[in-house]
């Protein structure tokens, strides 16, 4: 049962709570067994220090239609999206004896003021903290939840060292994002380009609403908006995107953001304070205890995975533990990504991970979640390949216990790239470069990935790379290893099984006849032929790339000397997977993904001011004196089935 009513921030103190244990006084570890109705109070309007007003909502237990009087732990949820939909964890947690507090950011929904993505979510969460730990129905310990934006604002509370914030679940959290995720070694991510013209703006038919009229300068033009998100691809076809030009100048505060983002290559305050950058505050970010969720598909999977957990552990003393499954973004209970089926423990229900977390953070219940193995990896690959009934490709796996990330018993093992086509452990020797036009007008189309808020640009996970009928970007149904404007480099087929768990990095030799342009590397698995797939099947692991004027550093560009050889440095995300005996490890090099990423005109002109596209001329060097190589971080056989818990 749930009861409602509308408040204001004044409107609360005067309802006292009790905690009720289990029989009448029992131990605190019993209260998970507690059950309470729901008492709801919403559309509260919190101050925040400069007077802006963000909308929340307060969900508390109760009984009989009552709050119970007493202090309980809180669980705090900052979103963009629109508190309402979060109403999911309230039904979970309030009844298991939790207070669970919905807010929408600065600018979103009906919060006041204006948007600027996470920029101003450390001050206003440490406000919001500071409110909720005044209240007498709060026991004085906050937990946080929420994925990827809501992500982020958990990573500002802990740079903002919030009071009362005690332990925190950042799920597939936007962070770092100047690095991975919105600016990537230089290029843009265009998820965020649609993102601003459909989900930012909240004009989409999923996020329709009064958000709508909210987002435009004048109400009348959020129809305007609403069209130029219909049309989202003509948009990054005719990029760049210049001020006062389309009609997302009616939505003043997105428009600034993105054309500002799309144009700051360097990696200077404006990425370095932008609120959840977390490896930018780490002596100012509050040590306290941190679960940490992403997936090998998922687009924060670096940020999560390779930044924050490996440098919180480092510098932290409350535990950090860390899960990466098999999945896309924010979808952990699912057993599959893209076209690619695995086993169906693969898919989990969180919210009992997350109960048993806070139970013992906040409640202080003697649950062992302190004496697990601090990860959790879900290994994917060994399946039979057979087509499921969905017609997904059955790639297998299994979860694994670890000790540490990235593991401590890798061998990382150079693969150097050869000039018949050759992937191999063998060096390189006096090999002849090779030479291939990458024009920005025929860019190699995007074929899933590391993708979030993509909208109807590209579709998410893994993907046979072959071009397929229907989808915007290709005009035929070959594989994309047929373009002269793709590199392949792949092993023979493999004699035995191979695990590759780790950071996949590339070193890649190569110049240009440009001044600037861009390098990509995507990390395929290989299938040999069966009787469900008769050509076999190209599957996407990872990729990356890196902007030319970006190669020695994010933090000042420098254009290219056309014809000089670099060695380029391409991390991509992370993986785990074992390749199977009979399957061949490659890797595709090439200088457009799109529209995972913008173009790169190759004019060398300002970032997203350009007004010049001419192809260019991209050579890799594959000599001894340039080995051009992806250094795979391979699982020794003899290890690779054996737990770091079991070591």
């Amino acid at each position: 049962m749930r009861t409602l009513k509308n408040g204001s921030a004044t409107a609360l103190p005067g309802l006292l709570l009790l905690l009720i244990q289990l029989g009448g006084g029992g131990p605190l570890g019993a209260q998970a067994d507690v059950r309470y109705e729901i008492a709801t109070t919403k559309n509260v309007m919190m101050p925040m220090r400069d007077g802006v007003r963000l909308v929340t909502d307060v969900y508390r237990p109760a009984r009989n239609g009552v709050p119970v009087e007493g202090k309980f732990p809180i669980l705090l949820e900052r979103t963009p999206y629109n508190k309402d939909r979060g109403v999911a964890t309230a039904d979970y947690f309030v009844p298991r004896g939790y207070v669970v507090v919905l807010q929408d950011v600065r600018g979103r929904y009906k919060s006041e003021g204006h948007w600027v993505p996470i920029r101003d979510d450390p001050n206003d969460g440490f406000d919001t903290a500071k409110w909720i730990g005044a209240q007498p129905w709060s026991d004085g310990n906050i937990g946080t939840v929420g994925s990827s934006y809501g992500g982020a604002t958990q990573h500002a509370l802990a740079i903002a060292n919030a009071p009362y914030v005690k332990a925190m679940i950042p799920r597939n959290a936007m962070s770092d994002f100047g690095r991975y995720g919105v600016r990537h070694n230089g290029a843009f991510e265009l998820r965020f380009f649609n993102w601003v013209l459909t989900m930012g703006n909240a004009t989409g038919t999923e996020y329709a609403g009064p958000a709508a009229a909210r987002a435009a300068s004048d109400p009348v033009a959020a129809a305007a908006l609403v069209e130029m998100g219909n049309r989202v691809r003509e948009y990054v076809r005719s990029l760049p995107l210049r001020p006062g030009t389309t009609p997302l100048k009616f939505a003043p505060d997105y428009e600034s953001w993105l054309i500002e983002a799309m144009s700051h290559g360097d990696y200077d305050d404006f990425w370095k304070n932008s609120g959840s950058s977390v490896v930018d505050h780490l002596a100012e970010y509050k040590d306290i205890p941190e679960y940490h969720t992403t997936g090998w598909y998922d687009s924060w999977g670096t940020s999560v995975a390779n930044l924050n957990y490996v440098e919180l552990r480092k510098t932290k003393k409350a535990l950090q533990r860390l899960i990466v499954g098999p999945w896309i973004h924010s979808s952990e209970n699912r057993s599959y990504a893209g076209e690619a089926q695995f086993t169906g423990d693969a898919a989990l229900d969180l919210l009992p991970f997350h109960l048993r977390w806070f139970d013992h953070w906040l409640k202080g219940v003697d649950n062992g979640v302190d004496r697990e193995p601090p990860v959790r990896i879900y290994v994917m690959g060994g399946g039979d390949a057979h087509k499921t009934p969905e017609g997904r490709i059955f790639v297998g796996g299994h979860w694994r216990d670890e000790q540490e990330w990235p593991l401590t018993r890798t061998a990382s093992t150079p693969y150097y790239l050869h000039a018949n086509g050759i992937l191999s452990p063998d060096k390189a020797t006096e090999e002849r470069p090779i030479t291939y036009e990458f024009d920005p007008r025929n860019p190699v189309p995007t074929l899933g990935g590391n993708v979030s808020s993509q909208g109807t640009l590209m579709f998410q996970g893994a993907a046979d790379q072959r071009c397929r009928a229907g989808f915007w970007l290709c005009s035929d149904t070959k594989p994309l290893s047929s373009r002269n404007d793709v590199l392949v480099f792949q092993t023979a087929p493999l004699t035995g099984d191979i695990e590759v768990t780790g950071r996949l990095i590339v070193k890649l030799w190569a110049a240009s006849n440009a001044l600037d342009t861009d390098f990509t590397a995507k990390l395929v698995d290989v299938y040999p032929p069966n009787a469900d797939f008769p050509a076999g099947v190209d599957l996407n692991i990872a990729d990356s790339i890196v902007r030319a004027r970006y190669r020695n550093g994010l933090g000042k560009a420098e254009l290219l000397k056309p014809g000089q050889p670099y060695e380029f440095t391409i991390e991509m995300y992370p993986t785990s997977l074992v390749f199977k005996r009979g399957h061949r490890i490659r890797l595709d090099i090439s200088s457009s993904n799109f529209p995972r990423f913008d173009v790169n005109p190759n004019t060398g002109e300002p970032l997203n001011n350009n007004r010049r596209l001419q192809a260019a001329e991209n050579t890799i060097y594959l000599d001894t004196k340039h080995p051009s190589r992806i250094i795979l971080p391979v699982i020794p056989a003899e290890t690779a089935g054996v737990s770091g818990a079991q070591k």
